[in-house]
């Protein structure tokens, strides 16, 4: 099963864009879970409001899927203020940056997402426009050039990330509001799910909200995606009402387990307990014994995997945990898995 055609995974698909739009909530009462933050935010944009000053630039950080888009749209409407929305890929030379900057009004919001892969000249450009709300702008070359300081509006800047260690430290100092979104509970997802359910008009119990969070890896993006999913089975098998029964079984003919493990997940824990017995294993060789690509085990399966531990990276290679055993119905060598884990532990302190 290719990663295109995952229904768990967190990334972004094509088929999600529109109805990420309606599914928005625009308002932080609105906005279900990341209680810490919410409340934060709430104290951070009164304050701002009341002094007429624009926020303070914000970044958020964490898994895909969580919301840091939705909270850019939130923060611009408690604001009352545009939002414009970018991404670092986009932004490919610092001209592009500076037209960018010149567009904005008064205290308006600029969203870039994925904001770690800005190009490092662009970035660079970047620093007095956060700092001091201006351009330096070279003009000509050689001896006769010559630096222009271009005054910007005061904006604020909503920085996006999966990969906060990969931000730059004098980029990262910047910013004066700092978040990072957590995994959802069950319970918080259920509610995602209610609410979403009930703007698409589908006629759904509390249970089947519940089993499909569940399943959903923490994640609302994936929460909504098979809340539509399992809509498109109700449709054709029990006239639209969605009900546990009728989850359950759209769930297992889409291969997604108790847990949220789907084919992929599954595919990768038996490779390690059946092709390798349990045995230490890279992730190159994973890669290549189930024909995926590696960086969609790093990125995509192994995440889920360690949070729920079932893997533990080692110095020599992954290896699968009494959990995945006991999940997938396999006998656990409890005593030779400890020693090969310890034995790798000792390695990596000496």
């Amino acid at each position: 099963m290719m990663d295109e055609e995952r229904f768990i995974t967190s990334t972004r698909l094509e088929s999600d864009r529109d109805s990420e739009v309606t599914l928005r909530p625009q308002k932080l009462t609105d906005y279900v879970g990341q209680t810490k933050i919410k409340s934060n935010l709430e104290v951070f944009i009164e304050a701002s409001k009341k002094r007429g000053e624009a926020l303070d630039h914000v970044l958020l950080y964490g898994p895909p899927g969580l919301g840091k888009t939705t909270l850019s749209h939130i923060i611009a409407n408690e604001l009352g203020v545009e939002l414009k929305i970018t991404s670092g890929p986009a932004i490919e030379r610092a001209g592009d940056l500076a037209a960018i900057l010149t567009n904005l009004n008064e205290n308006d919001v600029l969203f870039v997402d994925e904001i770690h892969r800005l190009n490092r000249a662009v970035e660079e450009i970047l620093y007095p426009a956060m700092e001091d709300y201006a351009l330096d702008i070279v003009m000509g070359k050689g001896p006769s050039a010559r630096t222009m300081r271009l005054n910007l509006p005061k904006f604020t800047l909503i920085g996006a990330t999966t990969r906060a260690g990969m931000l730059t430290g004098p980029l990262r100092d910047r910013f004066g509001v700092i978040l990072r979104l957590e995994m959802y509970e069950a319970d918080e997802l259920a509610k995602i799910i209610k609410r979403s359910a009930a703007i698409l008009d589908i006629d759904i119990d509390d249970d089947a909200c519940y089993e499909i969070a569940r399943r959903s890896r923490g994640t609302p993006r994936i929460a909504n995606r098979l809340l539509k999913r399992v809509r498109d089975f109700a449709v054709v098998m029990q006239e639209g009402k969605v009900n546990k029964k009728i989850t359950r079984h759209a769930l297992m003919l889409m291969e997604v387990d108790e847990l949220g493990l789907d084919y992929t997940d599954r595919k990768v824990l038996e490779t390690m307990i059946n092709k390798f017995g349990g045995r230490p294993v890279g992730l190159e060789t994973i890669a290549a014994a189930t024909n995926e690509e590696a960086v969609t085990i790093e990125d995509v399966v192994e995440p889920y995997l360690l949070q729920l531990g079932f893997i533990a990276r080692t110095p020599r290679g992954r290896i699968a945990l009494e959990a995945a055993y006991k999940h997938l119905g396999y006998q656990y060598d409890g005593q030779n898995q400890i020693n090969m884990f310890e034995k790798s532990k000792d390695e990596d302190d000496e």
